[in-house]
């Protein structure tokens, strides 16, 4: 498991999974940029087909980070994996369900 000051990294038991685990509470215009940066860095090298971004620790998300998110998921896509949002927090769901983003993140309705 690798961490950097926004984002701890592991990835699965079958090595299909790269889990980023979200270390802030809070995404927005502040973290968003170097929070885009280690998320394409780390799917630049990884060799798994799916990246599953763990959102259950974050409390609020602004337009700006969502934008982040992304960014992320087309150049995770480019890399030849999905992308999903797991375990969002509820004002993090809000978000994404205010902003049509559920299908692009892969987030089940609730």
């Amino acid at each position: 498991m690798s961490t950097d000051a926004i984002v701890s990294y592991s990835t699965s038991a079958d090595g299909g999974t790269l889990q980023a685990n979200l270390l802030v509470p809070e995404l927005d215009v502040d973290v968003a940029d170097e929070l885009r940066a280690g998320l394409e860095k780390a799917v630049a090298g990884s060799t798994c087909w799916q990246l599953a971004l763990d959102l259950a620790e974050v409390t609020f998300i602004d337009s700006y980070a969502l934008g982040a998110l992304v960014g992320v998921r087309n150049s995770a896509a480019a890399a030849g994996l999905t992308m999903v949002v797991t375990r969002p927090s509820a004002p993090v769901r809000q978000a994404i369900e205010v902003t049509g983003l559920t299908e692009i993140f892969g987030v089940e309705p609730a």
